[in-house]
């Protein structure tokens, strides 16, 4: 363990964007709990990073407007596209939720098979570059943040099944690009799963997974996502007993 590692000047801004997450996942994440619908969060933002990887593909600058628009567009069909299949299919709906999700899955890899630096586009696409965030970044997740919320407690979208899917994309749309899929996944499930319906217990826990997961990231060199995933598990498994 070395504290040489911990530089606030990364964290900080790194924690900021954890929060910012956790701001939206922690009520996203009971209701899809309550809808009993798991693994939408994993197939929204696997196809979300398909839209991304099109945008690569097609040669669009990484992170400029085309890549963010083919990112939204992608999750927002992927959204609109399981609303129907709810609508159609309801009992079997999970299933299809998971279908998606391996299809999305594949077919980014696919369009990277030929890429030299496929590993490395697929890592930062399932763990993400938390690290890797300034403030200057975290100003366009500030706004979804915050627009998010005000259409979920303001006007009440998430009493609409097609609003909480449509807000439901836009979310992951924009966490994904900064955490990755399994951190999107454990922040929506984790805390929601160990807090028993309670929402503060459920902010305390995410507050708390992502710092621990970053300190441990920095002084022992983990990589960032993985460590915060592994911290909000170990912080849920402490929470639920509780």
């Amino acid at each position: 363990m070395s504290l040489a590692g911990i530089d606030a000047g990364i964290l900080l801004p790194a924690f900021a964007a954890g929060l910012l997450v956790l701001a939206t996942h922690v009520p996203l994440g009971s209701e899809v709990l309550r809808r009993g619908i798991i693994f939408i969060d994993l197939a929204i933002a696997q196809i979300a990073g398909l839209g991304i990887v099109v945008a690569g593909v097609l040669g669009f600058a990484v992170g400029g407007w085309a890549m963010q628009a083919s990112a939204v567009l992608a999750a927002l069909v992927g959204a609109l596209v399981l609303r129907g299949l709810e609508r159609r299919a309801p009992q079997r709906l999970e299933a299809l939720i998971g279908v998606s999700f391996v299809t999305a899955a594949c077919g980014a890899i696919v369009l990277l098979s030929h890429d030299p630096h496929a590993g490395e586009h697929l890592q930062e696409l399932l763990v993400g570059q938390i690290l890797w965030s300034t403030w200057a970044d975290l100003g366009p997740l500030a706004l979804v943040t915050a627009a998010v919320l005000a259409a979920w407690f303001g006007l009440r979208l998430k009493e609409s099944p097609l609003g909480f899917y449509l807000l439901f994309a836009l979310t992951v749309t924009a966490s994904v690009q900064v955490v990755g899929v399994y951190l999107v996944f454990a922040s929506l499930i984790v805390p929601a799963l160990a807090a028993g319906g309670r929402p503060w217990r459920a902010g305390v826990i995410g507050v708390l997974g992502y710092a621990a997961g970053l300190l441990a990231s920095a002084a022992l060199d983990l990589p960032a996502g993985a460590a915060i995933v592994l911290a909000l598990v170990a912080g849920g498994i402490v929470g639920r007993r509780r």
